[in-house]
């Protein structure tokens, strides 16, 4: 018995699971998961990356902050979503690197449940201060502040987007290599923490530059330094920590990145789709020039870039989190 053409793709596409394979993506709105609280720059960067998506696939991309546990709470349920290209991690050097060494417990595993889809981009941080405080404690620099801290210990509170962001890990090393102790407060993100910071209840924080940077400029923040190997094109007169801290600070390096990320099975066609409309958008002169001028450095690697970066990120900070001593229960 001979089949007609009309009757075998039927039957093909009959097959179970082919015809969910063979639909076109995206069929419905695409989340973008931020695993840190609104304002920070996590926040800020999918923010602005969303709209442009949107353009490109012609489906609405949302942004769902789910903040929580230094990341990993909105990072698990990424890993455990369905992997349809519906649901995608705006992840960070938090969530995919630090976080593996310096929690005792994971709910997921960075390496293996999640397909790298771009690098979006990399920000120094920056060390910031209340300027009130900074005033009452006549810290005007990092080496008023090492002194300060050297002869009062524990009386200063440093502020973080929460345990295990390069934030935290940023003022662990900072008091590891100084010999220093603050008192470390975690928050769901760099938005509430600022908050908390400009309004006194806080001292300082070594925020990412793009969240910090608005208030620095309205002067509701004191900058002291970055902690970039070198200094930022965003504030160019602002030194490097390095620069300014003296020999206990040489090579003083804790910058942040973020990247895309979707659950591990996620189809290559959809992760190069998303890659290639990424890096378009970040190298047009108008997003590339909105996030230069916020601090952030534009990226848009491939998806086999972005995973040999992870994985050198990964042992990175598995070293600086060793030598810091930092853990997080």
């Amino acid at each position: 018995m001979t089949l007609s053409r009309r009757h075998l793709l039927v039957a093909t596409l009959s097959l179970p699971g082919l015809a969910t394979a063979q639909a076109a993506w995206p069929s419905k709105p695409v989340r973008i998961v931020v695993p840190f609280a609104a304002g920070g720059t996590t926040d800020i960067l999918a923010r602005a990356l969303a709209p442009e998506l949107q353009k490109a696939f012609g489906q609405p991309f949302v942004v769902d902050n789910k903040p929580g546990a230094g990341g990993n709470n909105g990072a698990a349920e990424v890993g455990k979503a369905a992997n349809d290209g519906h649901t995608l991690l705006m992840g960070t050097v938090g969530t995919h690197a630090i976080n593996a060494a310096l929690y005792a417990k994971m709910p997921y595993d960075h390496l293996k449940d999640f397909v790298p889809i771009t690098l979006v981009a990399g920000v120094p941080n920056v060390l910031v201060m209340n300027p009130a405080n900074a005033q009452k404690y006549g810290v005007d620099g990092v080496p008023a502040l090492i002194r300060y801290a050297k002869a009062n210990p524990g009386k200063l509170n440093v502020a973080s987007s929460g345990n295990g962001t390069s934030i935290h890990l940023a003022a662990e090393l900072f008091k590891s290599m100084t010999g220093t102790f603050m008192l470390h407060l975690p928050y769901g993100g760099s938005g509430p923490a600022l908050i908390d910071l400009m309004s006194g209840n806080t001292d300082l924080m070594f925020d990412n530059l793009p969240s910090s940077l608005p208030h620095i400029r309205s002067g509701k923040l004191k900058a002291f330094a970055v902690t970039s190997a070198v200094r930022s094109s965003a504030l160019p007169d602002l030194p490097t920590i390095e620069e300014v801290g003296g020999p206990a600070l040489k090579g003083f390096e804790a910058s942040s990145w973020f990247g895309l990320l979707a659950p591990a099975g996620t189809r290559m066609d959809t992760v190069n789709r998303l890659q290639q409309e990424t890096a378009k958008a970040l190298a047009s002169p108008a997003l590339k020039e909105r996030l230069q001028a916020q601090g952030a450095i534009p990226s848009g690697m491939t998806s086999p870039e972005f995973t040999g970066f992870i994985a050198a990120e990964t042992a990175k900070w598995a070293k600086v989190v060793k030598a810091a001593g930092a853990k997080v229960d």
